[in-house]
């Protein structure tokens, strides 16, 4: 068990993500208090029969009171509107951060709707295509990366504090500027996504093959981009509307390289395509060594692994 650099938690957001932090500080931090608040009341019916949280609030406003750090689990363009709500209640003292996958728009809604705050944005890239507040588990963050991306102004006591926090849920913690981020997230998470949406899309929507034949004879590959497309389709709206620009910008470079491949297929130019995929072979066998990822079959996944 690790010391606690904070006393309440408040989690506002009770599904996979904010569920998960309820269940990890219980089960790592047992000294310190967890107060949960989510919009819909059966989520919080739910979560207080999972016992995600010691205190389930039901109005926003009191969900934190007497809480030295508060951590909003919303789909990201809901942060500002649920940091308003929470607001009345919220400590000058107290830190503020968050757990979603693009930060730099995150950052500035927060910052928008709670002048005179610390905030401190942060991305645990953990979690699974389930949602909800059943689909939470102490050890998602274990051996993850968390990201945190704190402001130029940003408190180097309390930025501290927050890496020791997500380091005691069992996290790797790397520190980034929150465009930086945002950048990286679009070419590693937010663009595969995408592509995989568009996959499993084109697939279901095929005349010459049938819906039965695309789930009966679904190879490795198209598996393991269903997994991926079944995630939260709220959330992931919000991830690429928030991260428009660096989304947009890889998804130009990915069509310029598409292009390319397509091209060497009608010239029937085996090189190319075996330069290319000999050079992105190597990119999976350094996120196998970085213990990324599992060289088993199937990648040794269950439904605990994702990414967020």
């Amino acid at each position: 068990m690790s010391e606690s650099p904070f006393t309440q938690i408040t989690i506002v957001g009770l599904g996979l993500l904010g569920g998960s932090i309820g269940h990890a500080v219980q089960a790592c931090l047992p000294g310190v208090t967890v107060v949960g608040y989510d919009a819909d009341p059966a989520v919080r019916d739910a979560a207080r029969d999972l016992g995600l949280a010691h205190r389930i609030a039901d109005q926003a406003e009191e969900a934190a009171l007497g809480s030295d750090l508060v951590v909003f689990c919303v789909p990201v363009g809901a942060m500002g509107d649920a940091a308003r709500a929470i607001a009345p209640g919220l400590s000058k003292d107290a830190l503020v951060s968050d757990v979603g996958s693009s930060k730099a728009t995150v950052a500035a809604a927060l910052a928008e709707a709670l002048p005179g705050h610390h905030v401190i944005p942060a991305h645990p890239v953990a979690g699974t295509e389930r949602s909800g507040p059943d689909a939470g588990f102490a050890t998602l963050f274990r051996n993850r990366w968390c990201i945190v991306t704190p402001p130029a102004d940003a408190d180097p006591a309390l930025t501290a504090r927050l890496v020791a926090f997500w380091e005691a849920l069992g996290a790797r913690v790397e520190m980034m500027d929150a465009d930086h981020h945002d950048k990286v997230l679009a070419v590693t998470s937010h663009l595969p996504h995408l592509i995989a949406y568009t996959i499993v899309g084109t697939a279901s929507d095929l005349e010459a093959v049938t819906q039965s034949e695309v789930i009966k004879y679904s190879a490795g590959g198209f598996r393991d981009f269903t997994r991926i497309a079944a995630s939260d389709p709220t959330m992931w709206r919000d991830v690429f509307l928030t991260n428009r620009d660096a989304v947009l910008e890889m998804l130009q470079r990915f069509t310029e390289d598409l292009t390319e491949l397509q091209k060497a297929i009608r010239k029937g130019d085996g090189d190319t395509l075996h330069d290319h995929f000999t050079r992105t072979r190597a990119i999976r066998r350094g996120i196998i060594e970085m213990g990324q990822d599992d060289a088993r079959p199937d990648f040794g996944r269950s439904d605990h692994q994702g990414e967020g």
